[in-house]
């Protein structure tokens, strides 16, 4: 390796989406061509804390079929959110301390000989690794990637695109089921305390009810949407509600586990049936992580990723790569994560939209 050669690392980090690989594959790409070396980093910023270090150096010939067209990440990530449980090359998990972890990360960039480091993942996931990349004194670019697209400081996310396209096409069977047997589907589907995808969702699958966090609703008004719909003539209807909703007694519902958001279907299921609805629910679940990425995502993720390698040839450092008004660009990462996350604007067009398509959003 020439001296003048760049070696740099990418790694995923947090949740699982589509359009990570074709992420990953343009940074190769792009690197390459620029006749740099790039490192794969297994299971986020695991790999280099984890000893021996868990790395693979990538080429053009990593991405002949099937990698860059899958879902999932071909790198391992990790959304555990306790930083001192590192998961190692042969699976097992080891416990470090706190005053160990910084310099492991550091040791393992001077091992690997890393100038810069590309991390694909959320807000929670760049916090955290732009604290140990300054620690290390290694350069740091971000990219945008969450099935919610509520990221701050971004219009659009990598993975999303390809979730809603999941959550549409099983709003798509759900309907045919529903139609068949005279029933309301309810179909609960991912965000957090975000409901673009709900809402996009519901208006990409012709849904008659779209619950999301930002909107307060009322029991009764779902209710009488439905009894409208059926009055009007439908034998069916679908429901789609966000897993971060509020029961009408203002409680969220967790999955067993206490910390996920999960099982406020099964609520309206059973208040729905008690009100004489013939009625079925069905958590959609990781299912929406998963898929090949549409071609909106691998274009994205691609100009993304290039993006990202053109701010490290500039000599950029700690940046995020965006999405505004149509273009790609970038912001200081310290002032990204400074920002809340974007949740859907109750005003705004899509809310707008869903209502004038006849889709109870909630209360105006």
């Amino acid at each position: 390796m020439t001296q003048e050669t760049k070696r740099i690392g990418v790694l995923t980090s947090g949740g699982d989406c589509s359009g990570l690989n074709t992420a990953i594959r343009a940074v190769v790409f792009s690197a390459i061509t620029r006749g740099w070396e790039v490192y794969g980093i297994h299971n986020a910023t695991d790999g280099l804390i984890a000893r021996p270090l868990d790395y693979r150096k990538l080429t053009m010939a990593d991405f002949e079929f099937p990698f860059a067209a899958l879902g999932g990440t071909m790198l391992g990530t990790n959304n555990s959110g306790n930083p001192y449980r590192v998961t190692r090359s042969d699976g097992m998990v080891q416990e470090i301390t706190e005053d160990e972890l910084l310099p492991r990360f550091k040791d393992g960039v001077e091992q690997l000989g890393l100038s810069a480091l590309v991390v694909i993942g959320g807000d929670g996931s760049m916090a955290i690794v732009s604290k140990y990349c300054k620690a290390a004194g290694i350069s740091m670019i971000g990219i945008p990637k969450t099935i919610d697209n509520d990221a701050p400081g971004t219009e659009l996310a990598i993975g999303f695109a390809t979730a809603r396209s999941v959550v549409t096409d099983a709003l798509d069977k759900l309907d045919t089921t529903a139609s068949s047997h005279h029933r309301v589907m309810i179909a609960e589907v991912m965000g957090r305390g975000a409901g673009h995808l709900a809402l996009e969702s519901a208006i990409a699958g012709f849904a008659d009810v779209a619950l999301i966090p930002e909107i307060p609703y009322t029991y009764e008004h779902v209710v009488d949407r439905l009894k409208a719909s059926f009055a009007a003539g439908k034998k069916h209807a679908l429901v789609v509600i966000a897993e971060g909703i509020k029961k009408p007694d203002g409680q969220l519902s967790y999955a067993t586990n206490g910390r996920t958001f999960g099982g406020v279907s099964a609520y309206f299921a059973e208040q729905l049936g008690k009100d004489g609805f013939n009625v079925r629910a069905n958590v959609l679940g990781h299912i929406q992580r998963a898929g090949q990425p549409i071609a909106e995502d691998r274009i994205l993720a691609s100009a993304f990723a290039v993006h990202a390698v053109d701010l490290l040839a500039a000599g950029q450092n700690n940046r995020v790569v965006v999405y505004r008004n149509g273009r790609v660009s970038d912001e200081d990462l310290d002032a990204i994560l400074n920002l809340a996350n974007s949740p859907v604007d109750p005003n705004g067009p899509m809310v707008q939209t869903a209502r004038s398509l006849g889709i109870y959003v909630g209360e105006k």
